[in-house]
């Protein structure tokens, strides 16, 4: 098991338990486990995990992110306008050959 692995699944095991994710309980239960970690790995994740709920951060691991909300009427706009994209895409592309070289010439 790799230490990162371990430390993980210690704060999963503190935050099930509803105890607080600190440094010292997670090493604690992993040298209880017997799995040898490097120190700077206990602060690292106490110091991310501090503040955060866990359940909610797993809980919407597979959701969409809070992006822009489109209404129905500028979907239906910026589909329209993909075509028009392609197109000047076209031109670019081109533009390039009338330059008279290319990468292998």
């Amino acid at each position: 098991m790799s230490a990162e692995l371990a430390v993980v699944y210690a704060a999963l095991i503190l935050e099930d338990d509803n105890v607080e994710i600190t440094a010292d309980k997670l090493q604690t239960l992993v040298a209880a486990a017997g799995i040898e970690v490097e120190p700077i790995w206990f602060s690292l994740y106490a110091k991310a995990l501090a503040g955060q709920d866990l359940k909610a951060l797993l809980m919407n691991v597979g959701a969409p992110g809070s992006g822009p909300a489109v209404s129905a009427g500028a979907a239906a706009t910026g589909a329209s306008d993909a075509p028009a994209a392609e197109e000047k895409e076209e031109e670019k592309e081109e533009s390039d050959d009338d330059m008279g070289f290319g990468l292998f010439d």
